[in-house]
């Protein structure tokens, strides 16, 4: 070959790489250009780096993921049965596909079906065949549904449900796709992998509408409507105190009871279920938030918590230096004492109440044939009584004129004196008061008051008086704290704690329930604690102490006391069956129209200053 033809075939191999280099060089610059425009792309950002469909799972990114799908269902199926997979904590998207089917369609569909049916039960009649419980069973379901719509009680649907799960490795993906399925089929809800289709699980289960699955149930209005998936209750809010934790989704229950339409609370539990323990707490962490604290202590278990916050801790006994005067009187009166048109009447209004109180000290006790103790006053003596009370305050300058209620009250000695010393019936009452002013009981109610309740947690402790006077002091210092609240207004918790004793006697609970009425308009949540919870619920001051109390918490209960609640609270089989088994600090808290699973929680610090568990107990509360 001449050299020019050399020198031709290399310009021409150099032109070819040059023309390759500039290609290679423009490609590389596309590919550059749609690399930073896909960057910049909500698209990009959303898709995962790789997605590698296998048979039973497919890999997205990182993360290995499985789509599961219900095929069967029970014969029966409960509200909330698909609470235990929303509340689990698992990544797993959930996908409901419901698709509407003409009730005529259906109508005629299950007519075949319910004719097929019959024949085929006559059949095995005339062969003598046993007769077959499944055949039956789907018989009635049939009938049952015809019924229903034609009368357009329910509708008729087609129903999909899918899950797709999302784990860190293929042994995490295997451990929670067991758990799923086995939270399922404890409730007879059949799963299954969906094999060789997992590219259209995770279509079906992505937020785009498309249900590629399409393996599908027929279902009822009722059926469909157990599927609801906002089945727990969120009660966190931004003010409050830390209630505890909620066992449906493992939130924190963090509300302000004064935030409802009124304030009061009841607490229901068996001993050793963590009641006084969960009021013990409450009322700490309250007193934390500003709100002043009063609690009725009829067994001395709160003294450790009193003492530790520098409360007021008052021991209520006929050998302790403690009086407390019925006669006391309020300063400032709700305009709901008296009434309309009639000036502010303390006098009135405390009237009603020792009206109230002597019956319980004076009357005959005679037991109602629902256990109610009712103590009787004949109307010639109920007569007298209000004469005397009207003559005591009159004599110590006290009369309907608000500017003599600042003078000194009387005592009981001094409404003896009144008795003894007016005809009727007065003597024969002044006889039976004498126990109370110069007898076994005189001293604790029969001198002026001594106690200061300007404190941010005051505790009146009752346990060492006998239990013939101790509903009577109950009732005496409810109304004495109700006096009070009602002079100095400020945000307070009154705690009832064993309740039951205050309800045993008609005056008395009517008290209560008053309370509970009018302390939302002095800034006033009433908490009441009882054990006794049949005699309580049973009574219908107890019924409308809870009717009118936006807060309940029910912990343990015994077997008997189940259905009663159940009843009241109109509880689930599924909460019936827990409320018999919940362990110590477990139970249902109601706030307003929402109510969860609680577990009462507390700091070692917290634990320590209101826990009374024996030592070696590690299980009471």
């Amino acid at each position: 070959m001449s050299k020019r033809s050399e020198r031709r075939a290399a310009k021409a191999a150099k032109e070819q790489q040059d023309l390759l280099k500039q290609q290679q060089q423009r490609e590389a610059a596309d590919v550059e250009n749609v690399l930073q425009k896909g960057i910049i792309t909500l698209r990009d950002l959303i898709a995962p780096a790789s997605l590698e469909f296998k048979s039973t799972y497919f890999i997205m990114g990182t993360h290995y993921c499985r789509t599961l799908y219900a095929y069967g269902y029970p014969r029966a199926i409960y509200t909330g049965w698909l609470s235990s997979i929303i509340n689990l904590d698992e990544v797993l998207d959930i996908s409901m596909f419901i698709y509407p089917v003409d009730t005529q369609v259906v109508m005629n569909n299950l007519q075949r079906k319910v004719t097929q049916l019959e024949a085929s039960m006559d059949v095995n009649a005339e062969n003598g065949k046993v007769r077959d419980p499944a055949l039956q069973a789907a018989y009635a379901d049939a009938e049952e549904l015809r019924d229903k719509l034609q009368v357009g009680e329910e509708k008729f649907f087609r129903f999909g449900l899918y899950f797709t799960i999302s784990a860190n490795s293929e042994d995490e993906l295997t451990f929670v796709t067991n758990k799923v399925e086995t939270l399922l089929g404890q409730q007879m809800v059949l799963t299954k992998a969906a094999s060789a289709q997992q590219e259209q699980g995770l279509n079906s289960t992505i937020p785009q509408f498309a249900d590629e699955l399409q393996i599908r149930r027929n279902m009822d209005t009722e059926a469909l409507s157990t599927t609801f998936p906002f089945t727990s209750a969120d009660l966190t809010q931004d003010s409050g105190v830390l209630y505890g934790v909620n066992l449906h989704n493992n939130g924190l229950i963090i509300f302000d009871r004064f935030s409802l339409e009124n304030y009061n609370m009841t607490v229901f539990a068996k001993s050793g279920a963590g009641k006084s323990f969960f009021v013990k707490l409450e009322s700490l962490r309250s007193m934390m938030m500003g709100t002043d604290i009063i609690i009725i202590d009829p067994e001395n278990e709160y003294q450790k918590l009193c003492e530790a916050v520098g409360g007021s801790y008052i021991r209520l006994s006929l050998s302790s230096d403690t009086r407390i005067n019925p006669f006391d009187l309020p300063h400032v009166v709700d305009n709901e004492d008296v009434n309309e048109g009639d000036e502010i009447d303390p006098l009135r209004a405390n009237l009603i109440t020792l009206h109230g109180l002597f019956r319980q000290m004076l009357g005959d006790s005679q037991v109602s044939s629902d256990g109610t103790v009712v103590n009787i006053l004949t109307p010639i003596e109920e007569a007298d009584l209000d004469q005397a009370l009207i003559d005591t305050y009159a004599r110590v300058g006290i009369t309907s004129d608000p500017l003599t209620h600042n003078s000194t009250p009387p005592v009981m000695a001094d409404l003896y004196d009144t008795l003894a010393h007016m005809g009727g019936t007065g003597p024969s009452l002044a006889q039976r008061l004498r126990k109370y002013t110069t007898g076994t009981f005189a001293g604790i109610f029969s001198n002026q008051s001594n106690v200061d309740i300007n404190n941010n947690m005051v505790v009146f402790n009752i346990r060492d008086l006998e239990d013939e006077l101790r509903p009577t002091a109950m009732y005496i210092v409810l109304n004495y704290v109700w006096s009070k609240i009602r002079t100095d207004q400020r945000r307070r918790l009154l705690v009832v704690d064993e309740a039951w004793q205050v309800m045993k006697y008609p005056d008395s609970a009517n008290f209560m329930f008053s309370l509970a009425k009018r302390a939302r308009k002095y800034n006033l949540g009433l908490t009441t604690v009882t054990q006794d919870v049949e005699d309580f619920i049973s009574s219908q001051m107890g019924r409308a102490i809870v009717a009118n109390s936006s807060l309940q918490l029910l912990l343990k209960q015994s077997p008997s006391a189940v259905d009663v609640l159940g009843q009241v609270f109109k509880l689930t089989e599924e909460e019936l069956k827990r409320l018999s088994n919940f362990s110590v600090g477990k139970g249902l808290f109601f706030a307003g129209q929402n109510h969860v699973m609680i577990q009462i929680v507390a700091s070692e610090t917290e634990t320590g200053l209101i826990s009374t568990t024996p030592v070696g107990n590690k299980n009471a509360r």
